[in-house]
């Protein structure tokens, strides 16, 4: 008997047809909760919804979203009405949501919300109240369950980035009633005792009711009040606690954690290597220069006719002393001249010049007679020659 196949065109066809025909499945409510959320920018929303053993994709297109009176998120539990139905082009089926309301976490999602937004006004959040990691931490404290992947995960990695760290397990429940009081009391036995360095607060992924602990006003003030410097860890990379927010490091996981608190002392001894031979390389280059220096040095005039810069000096002044004496001698001739000159001309403006050619003034009385009018018969005068004076009388 030959059997004839059939495309898987024809496939999911079929089977998009027998969904389509199934009335329960033309109405369904279910519940569950959102992860990998999208808001796409067309307004449609895509979405899986799941619980504890199972998931189902869903889709919900614009024109139902607008009857939403909250913003969907990852790790809210929701109810959903729809219909389930196959995409043809892939093969596989969805839910078509018609509505959604929040599943009993509504009220949590609010108490978040509001807290948040209480002790942000209150400055829990500034970056100024943030204490700085150390660098080298001797002991790490941590808070978390005692059994479970978080702690072994945090051993393995601090070890493994330094031998010689000491981890301080106190363990804390991290979920459940009670949970925020023992995380607390932990805390500050922590900080009282000092008992670490640095304290790791950890825990594994879940949901926002099994994160809820992280979220308690008490223990985000018992983070603040700590003198101990505190990096959060809780959940998984997306989920985010008030912890977070007020821990002065946050840490997208417990491994991260680990990373974030102890140094890698390989590293460092690898940066501690490279240094060194930095600076060996850098002296080696110094010296070499130093010695090139002292060469030059040597091999300069200074060092090997040390006098003669002296003599040049002396040669130097002996130029200015004979350049000082020939000014001195000439500006003296000059001045000699220049009185020459002037004598001359004194000279011949004075009258014993012109005495000396024969001529003598008569004075009478110290006053020099230039009339003879003014003389009289008897009169006793002096006459002044070139060479004195002689005494004369008129007759």
């Amino acid at each position: 008997m030959k059997i004839n196949p059939i495309s898987v065109t024809d496939l999911n066809k079929y089977i998009k047809e027998k969904v389509a025909d199934d009335e329960f499945l033309n109405s369904v409510f279910v519940k569950g909760e959102i992860s990998n959320f999208k808001h796409h920018y067309t307004g449609h929303m895509y979405f899986t919804l799941k619980d504890e053993n199972s998931l189902i994709k869903c889709v919900m297109f614009k024109t139902s979203t607008a009857t939403l009176n909250f913003i969907p998120k990852d790790g809210m539990k929701v109810l959903v009405l729809g219909s389930v139905a196959v995409f043809e082009r892939d093969g596989i089926y969805q839910i078509y949501c018609k509505a959604m309301q929040e599943d009993g976490m509504g009220s949590l999602y609010a108490a978040y919300e509001k807290l948040k937004a209480k002790l942000s006004d209150e400055g829990l959040f500034d970056e100024a109240h943030k204490k700085p990691i150390p660098f080298m931490p001797k002991i790490i404290g941590v808070l978390t369950s005692n059994t479970g992947a978080v702690i072994r995960d945090i051993i393995n990695v601090s070890t493994r980035r330094n031998p010689n760290v000491y981890i301080r397990l106190l363990p804390v429940p991290v979920q459940g009633e009670g949970a925020a009081e023992k995380i607390v009391k932990a805390i500050k036995l922590m900080n009282s005792k000092k008992l670490a360095d640095v304290i790791i607060l950890a825990r594994g992924g879940g949901s926002l009711e099994d994160l809820w602990p992280f979220n308690e006003e008490c223990v985000a003030r018992a983070i603040y009040e700590s003198e101990l410097p505190i990096i959060s860890a809780v959940g998984h990379e997306t989920d985010f606690t008030i912890a977070d927010f007020v821990a002065d490091l946050r840490a997208p996981t417990p491994s991260a954690a680990a990373e974030l608190a102890v140094t890698d002392v390989s590293k460092l001894k690898y940066n501690i290597n490279l240094f060194i031979k930095r600076l060996k390389m850098a002296l080696s280059r110094k010296t070499e220069i130093m010695r090139l220096r002292y060469e030059k040095c040597l091999n300069s005039k200074v060092y090997k006719e040390p006098l003669q810069k002296i003599n040049d000096y002396y040669i130097q002044v002996d130029r200015y002393t004979r350049d000082i004496e020939n000014s001195t001698i000439k500006k003296i001739k000059d001045s000699r001249l220049e009185a020459t000159k002037l004598i001359t001309k004194l000279d011949t403006l004075s009258p014993l010049k012109t005495l000396s050619r024969g001529y003598c003034l008569t004075e009478l009385e110290g006053k020099v007679i230039t009339r003879s009018k003014d003389l009289k018969k008897d009169m006793e005068v002096d006459l002044v020659f070139c060479d004195g004076k002689t005494r004369a009388k008129v007759i």
